[in-house]
Protein backbone atom coordinates (compact mmCIF):
# COMPACT_ATOMS: atom_id res chain seq x y z
CA UNK A 1 0.00 0.00 0.00
CA UNK A 2 1.22 3.32 -1.17
CA UNK A 3 1.39 5.89 1.95
CA UNK A 4 2.48 9.60 2.13
CA UNK A 5 3.95 11.27 5.80
CA UNK A 6 2.52 13.74 7.42
CA UNK A 7 3.50 15.25 11.02
CA UNK A 8 2.17 16.61 13.74
CA UNK A 9 3.33 17.92 17.11
CA UNK A 10 3.74 14.58 18.48
CA UNK A 11 5.69 13.02 15.48
CA UNK A 12 5.46 11.62 12.36
CA UNK A 13 3.35 8.79 10.44
CA UNK A 14 2.35 7.33 7.96
CA UNK A 15 -1.01 7.53 6.07
CA UNK A 16 -2.33 5.43 3.18
CA UNK A 17 -1.47 7.77 -0.09
CA UNK A 18 -4.88 7.66 -1.48
CA UNK A 19 -6.69 9.01 2.16
CA UNK A 20 -8.18 12.10 2.72
CA UNK A 21 -7.55 12.03 6.22
CA UNK A 22 -4.42 13.19 7.36
CA UNK A 23 -1.87 12.34 10.44
CA UNK A 24 -4.21 13.68 13.83
CA UNK A 25 -7.16 11.77 11.98
CA UNK A 26 -5.27 8.88 12.40
CA UNK A 27 -4.02 9.50 15.80
CA UNK A 28 -7.97 9.43 16.86
CA UNK A 29 -8.12 6.22 15.27
CA UNK A 30 -5.95 4.76 17.60
CA UNK A 31 -6.26 6.61 21.01
CA UNK A 32 -10.24 5.69 20.55
CA UNK A 33 -11.07 2.36 19.30
CA UNK A 34 -14.01 2.68 21.74
CA UNK A 35 -17.17 2.20 20.23
CA UNK A 36 -19.03 0.64 16.83
CA UNK A 37 -20.54 4.50 16.57
CA UNK A 38 -18.13 5.86 13.89
CA UNK A 39 -18.09 9.19 12.28
CA UNK A 40 -18.97 7.97 9.16
CA UNK A 41 -22.40 6.37 10.41
CA UNK A 42 -23.88 9.83 10.85
CA UNK A 43 -24.19 11.89 7.58
CA UNK A 44 -26.43 14.29 8.71
CA UNK A 45 -23.19 15.47 11.71
CA UNK A 46 -20.61 15.16 8.29
CA UNK A 47 -23.39 17.72 6.69
CA UNK A 48 -23.33 19.55 10.12
CA UNK A 49 -19.59 19.89 9.77
CA UNK A 50 -19.40 20.85 6.01
CA UNK A 51 -22.45 23.73 6.48
CA UNK A 52 -19.76 24.80 9.76
CA UNK A 53 -16.26 25.16 7.45
CA UNK A 54 -18.30 26.26 4.31
CA UNK A 55 -19.90 29.38 6.59
CA UNK A 56 -16.46 29.91 8.13
CA UNK A 57 -14.71 29.70 4.75
CA UNK A 58 -16.91 32.19 3.07
CA UNK A 59 -16.52 34.74 6.16
CA UNK A 60 -13.03 34.49 6.07
CA UNK A 61 -12.77 34.70 2.59
CA UNK A 62 -14.62 38.09 2.45
CA UNK A 63 -12.23 39.54 5.45
CA UNK A 64 -9.39 38.56 3.08
CA UNK A 65 -7.91 35.29 4.84
CA UNK A 66 -8.32 33.07 1.89
CA UNK A 67 -7.37 33.22 -1.54
CA UNK A 68 -10.23 33.05 -4.32
CA UNK A 69 -8.52 29.65 -5.36
CA UNK A 70 -8.28 28.44 -1.74
CA UNK A 71 -11.59 29.60 -1.04
CA UNK A 72 -13.41 27.73 -4.04
CA UNK A 73 -11.70 24.47 -3.44
CA UNK A 74 -12.86 24.45 0.07
CA UNK A 75 -16.10 25.36 -1.10
CA UNK A 76 -16.69 22.57 -3.16
CA UNK A 77 -15.07 20.59 -0.97
CA UNK A 78 -17.73 21.00 1.81
CA UNK A 79 -20.16 20.72 -0.97
CA UNK A 80 -19.39 17.45 -1.99
CA UNK A 81 -19.58 16.46 1.72
CA UNK A 82 -23.11 17.59 1.69
CA UNK A 83 -23.52 15.44 -1.27
CA UNK A 84 -22.58 12.42 -0.28
CA UNK A 85 -19.24 12.22 -0.94
CA UNK A 86 -16.26 11.17 0.81
CA UNK A 87 -18.36 9.93 4.53
CA UNK A 88 -16.41 6.71 4.07
CA UNK A 89 -12.92 9.26 5.06
CA UNK A 90 -14.80 10.21 8.65
CA UNK A 91 -13.37 6.66 10.49
CA UNK A 92 -13.01 8.43 13.78
CA UNK A 93 -15.31 7.06 16.98
CA UNK A 94 -17.86 9.40 18.14
CA UNK A 95 -16.72 8.42 21.24
CA UNK A 96 -13.60 10.10 21.96
CA UNK A 97 -11.32 12.45 24.49
CA UNK A 98 -10.46 15.92 23.72
CA UNK A 99 -13.98 17.88 23.55
CA UNK A 100 -14.19 17.10 19.91
CA UNK A 101 -10.63 17.31 18.50
CA UNK A 102 -10.47 14.72 16.83
CA UNK A 103 -13.92 14.97 15.07
CA UNK A 104 -12.65 18.64 14.33
CA UNK A 105 -9.57 18.15 12.66
CA UNK A 106 -10.81 14.89 10.94
CA UNK A 107 -12.93 17.38 8.99
CA UNK A 108 -10.60 19.83 8.42
CA UNK A 109 -8.50 17.07 7.28
CA UNK A 110 -10.75 15.89 4.33
CA UNK A 111 -11.58 19.18 3.30
CA UNK A 112 -8.04 20.40 3.43
CA UNK A 113 -6.78 17.16 1.37
CA UNK A 114 -10.10 16.97 -0.82
CA UNK A 115 -9.46 21.20 -1.90
CA UNK A 116 -6.11 20.32 -2.57
CA UNK A 117 -6.43 17.63 -5.04
CA UNK A 118 -9.46 20.30 -6.74
CA UNK A 119 -6.50 22.44 -7.16
CA UNK A 120 -4.53 20.00 -8.64
CA UNK A 121 -2.13 19.52 -5.62
CA UNK A 122 -1.70 16.43 -3.94
CA UNK A 123 -2.81 14.97 -0.61
CA UNK A 124 -0.49 16.21 2.44
CA UNK A 125 0.90 19.24 0.38
CA UNK A 126 -0.34 21.81 3.04
CA UNK A 127 1.29 24.66 2.12
CA UNK A 128 -0.89 25.09 -0.59
CA UNK A 129 -4.57 24.66 1.65
CA UNK A 130 -3.57 23.38 5.63
CA UNK A 131 -6.00 21.91 7.51
CA UNK A 132 -5.38 24.10 10.22
CA UNK A 133 -4.29 27.38 8.75
CA UNK A 134 -7.02 27.53 6.01
CA UNK A 135 -9.81 25.19 6.92
CA UNK A 136 -9.84 25.63 10.52
CA UNK A 137 -8.91 29.72 9.91
CA UNK A 138 -10.56 32.18 12.91
CA UNK A 139 -12.01 28.55 14.52
CA UNK A 140 -11.42 26.34 17.37
CA UNK A 141 -12.24 22.74 17.93
CA UNK A 142 -14.66 24.51 20.66
CA UNK A 143 -17.00 26.32 18.65
CA UNK A 144 -16.76 24.83 15.16
CA UNK A 145 -17.13 21.29 17.21
CA UNK A 146 -20.33 22.42 19.01
CA UNK A 147 -21.85 24.18 15.98
CA UNK A 148 -21.61 20.97 13.88
CA UNK A 149 -23.60 19.08 16.26
CA UNK A 150 -26.32 21.82 16.99
CA UNK A 151 -26.41 21.78 12.97
CA UNK A 152 -26.13 18.02 12.47
CA UNK A 153 -28.81 17.37 15.19
CA UNK A 154 -31.53 20.10 14.04
CA UNK A 155 -31.46 18.40 10.23
CA UNK A 156 -32.16 14.93 12.31
CA UNK A 157 -34.77 16.64 13.80
CA UNK A 158 -36.06 17.67 10.87
CA UNK A 159 -36.40 13.87 9.83
CA UNK A 160 -37.87 12.89 12.98
CA UNK A 161 -40.56 14.72 13.14
CA UNK A 162 -41.44 13.70 9.60
CA UNK A 163 -41.34 9.81 10.71
CA UNK A 164 -43.08 11.08 14.34
CA UNK A 165 -46.24 12.78 11.65
CA UNK A 166 -46.64 9.57 9.92
CA UNK A 167 -46.80 7.44 12.65
CA UNK A 168 -49.59 9.38 14.47
CA UNK A 169 -51.11 9.44 10.78
CA UNK A 170 -51.28 5.58 11.14
CA UNK A 171 -52.82 5.71 14.71
CA UNK A 172 -55.46 8.57 13.47
CA UNK A 173 -56.26 6.51 10.72
CA UNK A 174 -57.40 3.42 13.06
CA UNK A 175 -59.08 5.58 15.14
CA UNK A 176 -61.23 6.30 12.29
CA UNK A 177 -61.50 2.85 11.44
CA UNK A 178 -62.40 1.70 15.02
CA UNK A 179 -64.98 4.48 15.64
CA UNK A 180 -68.01 2.39 15.90
CA UNK A 181 -66.27 -0.54 17.63
CA UNK A 182 -67.71 -0.44 21.56
CA UNK A 183 -64.93 -2.05 24.24
CA UNK A 184 -64.74 -1.32 27.99
CA UNK A 185 -62.12 1.03 28.98
CA UNK A 186 -59.93 0.01 32.26
CA UNK A 187 -58.33 1.73 34.82
CA UNK A 188 -55.64 0.23 37.21
CA UNK A 189 -56.94 -2.80 34.57
CA UNK A 190 -59.80 -3.23 35.87
CA UNK A 191 -63.17 -2.97 34.41
CA UNK A 192 -63.86 0.76 33.77
CA UNK A 193 -66.48 2.70 31.76
CA UNK A 194 -67.31 1.78 28.11
CA UNK A 195 -65.59 3.35 25.17
CA UNK A 196 -64.90 2.93 21.33
CA UNK A 197 -61.76 1.30 20.24
CA UNK A 198 -61.57 4.33 18.25
CA UNK A 199 -61.21 6.72 20.90
CA UNK A 200 -58.14 4.25 22.25
CA UNK A 201 -56.36 4.82 19.14
CA UNK A 202 -57.10 8.47 18.81
CA UNK A 203 -55.37 9.09 22.28
CA UNK A 204 -52.79 7.50 20.87
CA UNK A 205 -52.09 10.05 18.20
CA UNK A 206 -53.25 13.20 20.43
CA UNK A 207 -50.33 12.04 23.43
CA UNK A 208 -47.49 11.86 20.43
CA UNK A 209 -49.04 14.87 18.28
CA UNK A 210 -48.73 17.22 21.70
CA UNK A 211 -44.95 16.28 21.95
CA UNK A 212 -44.13 17.53 18.44
CA UNK A 213 -44.20 21.31 19.86
CA UNK A 214 -42.22 20.47 22.58
CA UNK A 215 -39.31 18.82 20.13
CA UNK A 216 -39.72 22.19 18.19
CA UNK A 217 -39.16 24.34 20.64
CA UNK A 218 -36.37 22.15 22.09
CA UNK A 219 -34.77 22.11 18.36
CA UNK A 220 -34.74 26.36 17.64
CA UNK A 221 -32.19 25.84 20.71
CA UNK A 222 -29.70 23.96 18.30
CA UNK A 223 -30.25 27.21 16.23
CA UNK A 224 -27.93 29.29 18.64
CA UNK A 225 -24.06 29.12 17.74
CA UNK A 226 -21.10 30.40 19.14
CA UNK A 227 -19.15 30.64 15.97
CA UNK A 228 -16.15 33.47 16.40
CA UNK A 229 -15.68 32.35 20.41
CA UNK A 230 -12.97 30.47 19.07
CA UNK A 231 -11.38 28.62 22.25
CA UNK A 232 -12.86 30.35 25.37
CA UNK A 233 -15.19 32.81 24.00
CA UNK A 234 -12.82 35.69 23.77
CA UNK A 235 -12.72 35.66 20.27
CA UNK A 236 -9.13 35.82 19.81
CA UNK A 237 -7.26 34.53 16.35
CA UNK A 238 -10.51 35.74 15.11
CA UNK A 239 -10.72 39.09 13.39
CA UNK A 240 -13.64 41.79 14.25
CA UNK A 241 -17.02 41.19 12.70
CA UNK A 242 -16.01 37.55 12.00
CA UNK A 243 -18.54 35.65 14.70
CA UNK A 244 -21.37 38.17 12.77
CA UNK A 245 -20.67 36.83 8.78
CA UNK A 246 -19.95 33.47 9.67
CA UNK A 247 -23.25 33.35 11.32
CA UNK A 248 -25.26 34.88 8.80
CA UNK A 249 -23.69 33.30 5.84
CA UNK A 250 -24.26 29.43 7.38
CA UNK A 251 -27.80 30.97 7.94
CA UNK A 252 -27.87 31.56 4.03
CA UNK A 253 -26.86 28.01 3.36
CA UNK A 254 -28.62 26.31 5.54
CA UNK A 255 -31.95 28.14 5.40
CA UNK A 256 -32.65 28.08 8.66
CA UNK A 257 -33.00 30.73 11.31
CA UNK A 258 -29.53 30.68 12.87
CA UNK A 259 -28.87 33.65 15.18
CA UNK A 260 -25.25 34.07 17.24
CA UNK A 261 -25.22 33.84 21.28
CA UNK A 262 -25.53 36.58 23.28
CA UNK A 263 -22.54 35.54 25.27
CA UNK A 264 -19.97 33.33 23.36
CA UNK A 265 -18.24 32.68 26.77
CA UNK A 266 -21.22 31.31 28.19
CA UNK A 267 -22.51 29.23 24.62
CA UNK A 268 -18.94 27.50 25.09
CA UNK A 269 -19.96 26.17 28.10
CA UNK A 270 -22.80 25.28 27.98
CA UNK A 271 -24.31 22.23 25.99
CA UNK A 272 -28.29 22.69 27.97
CA UNK A 273 -29.63 22.29 24.47
CA UNK A 274 -28.98 18.76 24.17
CA UNK A 275 -30.33 17.90 27.66
CA UNK A 276 -33.26 20.04 26.64
CA UNK A 277 -33.72 17.86 23.21
CA UNK A 278 -32.41 14.44 24.90
CA UNK A 279 -35.84 15.19 27.66
CA UNK A 280 -38.11 15.63 25.09
CA UNK A 281 -37.33 12.55 22.95
CA UNK A 282 -36.68 11.00 26.86
CA UNK A 283 -40.76 11.89 27.01
CA UNK A 284 -41.57 10.82 23.66
CA UNK A 285 -40.16 7.53 25.02
CA UNK A 286 -42.02 6.85 27.74
CA UNK A 287 -45.39 7.68 26.03
CA UNK A 288 -44.51 5.45 23.53
CA UNK A 289 -43.51 2.96 25.88
CA UNK A 290 -46.67 3.15 26.95
CA UNK A 291 -48.49 2.84 23.92
CA UNK A 292 -46.76 -0.54 23.07
CA UNK A 293 -47.79 -1.81 26.84
CA UNK A 294 -51.41 -0.83 25.84
CA UNK A 295 -50.57 -2.87 22.75
CA UNK A 296 -49.14 -6.00 24.09
CA UNK A 297 -52.14 -5.76 26.44
CA UNK A 298 -54.91 -5.74 24.49
CA UNK A 299 -53.78 -8.05 21.93
CA UNK A 300 -52.84 -10.64 24.62
CA UNK A 301 -53.88 -14.27 24.32
CA UNK A 302 -55.45 -15.15 22.10
CA UNK A 303 -57.38 -17.12 23.95
CA UNK A 304 -56.37 -16.76 27.16
CA UNK A 305 -55.92 -12.84 27.08
CA UNK A 306 -57.85 -9.35 26.63
CA UNK A 307 -57.34 -9.93 23.12
CA UNK A 308 -59.42 -7.37 21.91
CA UNK A 309 -57.05 -6.72 18.90
CA UNK A 310 -55.83 -8.76 16.54
CA UNK A 311 -51.79 -7.69 16.41
CA UNK A 312 -50.03 -8.62 12.73
CA UNK A 313 -47.93 -11.83 13.08
CA UNK A 314 -44.51 -11.03 12.39
CA UNK A 315 -42.87 -14.35 13.62
CA UNK A 316 -43.01 -17.62 15.17
CA UNK A 317 -43.08 -16.90 18.72
CA UNK A 318 -40.92 -19.96 20.08
CA UNK A 319 -38.65 -22.29 19.61
CA UNK A 320 -40.54 -25.04 22.21
CA UNK A 321 -44.51 -23.86 22.02
CA UNK A 322 -46.02 -24.38 18.54
CA UNK A 323 -48.66 -22.10 17.43
CA UNK A 324 -47.37 -19.39 19.65
CA UNK A 325 -46.54 -15.90 18.05
CA UNK A 326 -45.44 -12.88 20.28
CA UNK A 327 -45.97 -8.98 19.84
CA UNK A 328 -42.22 -8.10 18.63
CA UNK A 329 -43.01 -5.83 17.37
CA UNK A 330 -44.27 -3.36 19.92
CA UNK A 331 -41.67 -5.18 22.09
CA UNK A 332 -38.68 -3.86 20.22
CA UNK A 333 -40.69 -0.43 20.51
CA UNK A 334 -40.38 -0.96 24.51
CA UNK A 335 -36.10 -1.45 24.32
CA UNK A 336 -36.08 1.34 22.21
CA UNK A 337 -37.56 3.44 24.64
CA UNK A 338 -35.41 2.09 27.26
CA UNK A 339 -32.48 2.77 25.35
CA UNK A 340 -33.68 6.57 24.79
CA UNK A 341 -34.08 7.01 28.32
CA UNK A 342 -30.70 5.47 29.49
CA UNK A 343 -29.05 7.45 27.14
CA UNK A 344 -31.00 10.83 28.13
CA UNK A 345 -29.53 10.11 31.50
CA UNK A 346 -26.28 9.72 30.22
CA UNK A 347 -26.30 13.60 28.36
CA UNK A 348 -27.53 14.40 31.96
CA UNK A 349 -24.53 13.42 33.41
CA UNK A 350 -22.18 14.44 31.01
CA UNK A 351 -23.92 18.07 31.01
CA UNK A 352 -22.94 18.31 34.97
CA UNK A 353 -19.76 17.66 33.82
CA UNK A 354 -18.89 21.06 32.35
CA UNK A 355 -15.74 22.33 33.97
CA UNK A 356 -14.85 25.54 33.42
CA UNK A 357 -14.67 27.59 29.93
CA UNK A 358 -15.17 24.19 28.17
CA UNK A 359 -17.52 20.09 28.46
CA UNK A 360 -15.13 17.96 27.37
CA UNK A 361 -18.12 15.94 27.12
CA UNK A 362 -19.47 17.12 24.19
CA UNK A 363 -18.46 13.78 22.16
CA UNK A 364 -20.58 11.52 24.07
CA UNK A 365 -24.24 13.81 24.94
CA UNK A 366 -23.23 14.16 20.85
CA UNK A 367 -23.61 10.45 19.86
CA UNK A 368 -26.39 9.63 22.41
CA UNK A 369 -28.52 12.67 20.97
CA UNK A 370 -27.77 11.19 17.53
CA UNK A 371 -28.53 7.60 18.51
CA UNK A 372 -31.75 8.16 20.23
CA UNK A 373 -33.12 10.00 16.94
CA UNK A 374 -32.01 6.90 14.76
CA UNK A 375 -33.24 4.40 16.78
CA UNK A 376 -36.41 6.57 17.37
CA UNK A 377 -37.05 7.37 13.42
CA UNK A 378 -36.26 3.41 12.85
CA UNK A 379 -38.92 2.12 15.56
CA UNK A 380 -41.64 4.77 14.80
CA UNK A 381 -41.42 3.28 11.30
CA UNK A 382 -41.13 -0.27 12.23
CA UNK A 383 -44.03 0.26 14.81
CA UNK A 384 -46.36 1.66 11.96
CA UNK A 385 -45.49 -0.57 8.93
CA UNK A 386 -45.28 -3.92 11.04
CA UNK A 387 -47.59 -3.30 13.58
CA UNK A 388 -50.42 -0.21 13.50
CA UNK A 389 -51.42 0.02 9.88
CA UNK A 390 -52.15 -4.42 10.16
CA UNK A 391 -53.84 -4.08 13.25
CA UNK A 392 -57.68 -5.56 13.93
CA UNK A 393 -60.14 -6.07 16.19
CA UNK A 394 -61.82 -8.58 17.77
CA UNK A 395 -65.36 -7.41 17.57
CA UNK A 396 -66.87 -10.16 19.44
CA UNK A 397 -65.04 -10.49 21.99
CA UNK A 398 -64.97 -6.42 22.79
CA UNK A 399 -68.91 -6.81 22.48
CA UNK A 400 -68.58 -9.82 25.41
CA UNK A 401 -66.80 -7.98 27.47
CA UNK A 402 -69.24 -4.89 27.55
CA UNK A 403 -72.29 -7.65 28.10
CA UNK A 404 -70.43 -9.41 30.78
CA UNK A 405 -68.51 -5.73 32.73
CA UNK A 406 -70.26 -4.54 35.51
CA UNK A 407 -68.45 -1.57 34.63
CA UNK A 408 -71.81 -0.67 32.84
CA UNK A 409 -73.40 0.03 35.83
CA UNK A 410 -71.79 2.94 36.04
CA UNK A 411 -73.70 4.32 32.84
CA UNK A 412 -76.52 3.98 35.34
CA UNK A 413 -75.41 5.90 38.35
CA UNK A 414 -76.64 9.26 36.99
CA UNK A 415 -80.31 7.65 36.91
CA UNK A 416 -80.87 4.75 39.62
CA UNK A 417 -78.41 6.83 41.67
CA UNK A 418 -74.91 5.33 43.26
CA UNK A 419 -77.12 2.98 46.20
CA UNK A 420 -78.85 0.84 43.48
CA UNK A 421 -75.69 0.41 41.27
CA UNK A 422 -73.87 -0.40 44.06
CA UNK A 423 -76.52 -3.07 44.72
CA UNK A 424 -77.32 -4.13 41.32
CA UNK A 425 -72.91 -4.49 40.92
CA UNK A 426 -72.42 -6.49 43.93
CA UNK A 427 -75.39 -8.77 42.70
CA UNK A 428 -73.77 -9.30 39.35
CA UNK A 429 -70.80 -10.14 41.18
CA UNK A 430 -72.25 -12.98 43.28
CA UNK A 431 -74.41 -14.79 40.57
CA UNK A 432 -72.42 -14.13 37.64
CA UNK A 433 -75.40 -12.62 35.77
CA UNK A 434 -75.59 -9.45 34.09
CA UNK A 435 -76.43 -6.04 34.68
CA UNK A 436 -78.77 -5.15 32.26
CA UNK A 437 -80.95 -8.25 33.34
CA UNK A 438 -80.91 -7.49 37.03
CA UNK A 439 -81.81 -3.87 36.63
CA UNK A 440 -84.88 -5.25 34.96
CA UNK A 441 -85.69 -7.70 37.33
CA UNK A 442 -85.22 -5.22 40.23
CA UNK A 443 -87.99 -3.14 38.99
CA UNK A 444 -85.49 -0.08 38.59
CA UNK A 445 -85.96 0.93 35.06
CA UNK A 446 -88.43 0.04 32.05
CA UNK A 447 -86.18 -1.94 28.60
CA UNK A 448 -86.60 1.23 27.10
CA UNK A 449 -85.09 3.63 29.31
CA UNK A 450 -82.06 1.07 29.85
CA UNK A 451 -81.99 0.30 26.46
CA UNK A 452 -81.39 4.19 26.07
CA UNK A 453 -78.94 4.73 28.57
CA UNK A 454 -76.92 1.64 27.30
CA UNK A 455 -76.90 3.07 23.62
CA UNK A 456 -73.00 2.56 22.72
CA UNK A 457 -73.32 6.61 21.79
CA UNK A 458 -74.60 7.35 25.45
CA UNK A 459 -71.75 5.96 26.95
CA UNK A 460 -68.97 7.62 25.31
CA UNK A 461 -69.32 11.02 25.97
CA UNK A 462 -71.55 13.12 27.99
CA UNK A 463 -75.52 13.39 27.62
CA UNK A 464 -78.23 14.75 28.63
CA UNK A 465 -81.09 12.24 28.73
CA UNK A 466 -84.61 12.93 29.01
CA UNK A 467 -85.31 10.22 32.00
CA UNK A 468 -86.71 10.78 35.64
CA UNK A 469 -84.15 9.88 38.39
CA UNK A 470 -84.91 6.62 40.27
CA UNK A 471 -82.80 7.34 43.14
Amino acid sequence: MKTRIESDLIGEKEIPAEALYGVQTLRGMENFPISKFKLKDYPLFINGLAYTKLGAAMANHDQGLLTDEQFAAIKQACEELLAGQWHDQFPVDMIQGGAGTTTNMNANEVIANRALQIMGHQAGEYMYCSPNDHVNCSQSTNDAYPTAIHMGLYATHLELVKHLQQLIAAFEQKAVEFKDVLKMGRTQLEDAVPMTLGQTFGAFAAILRDEIKHLNAAASEFLTINMGATAIGTGICSEPGYAELCTKYMAQITGWNIRLADDLVAATSDTSCMVGYSSVLRCIATKMNKICNDLRLLGSGPKCGLHELDLPARQPGSSIMPGKVNPVIPEVMNQISYKVIGNDLCVAMCNEAAQMELNAMEPTMAQCCFESCEIMMNGFDVLRQYCIEGIKPDKERCENYIKGSIGIVTALNPIIGYKNSTKIAKQALATGRGVYELVLENGILTKEELDTILAPENMIKPVKLNIQPRR
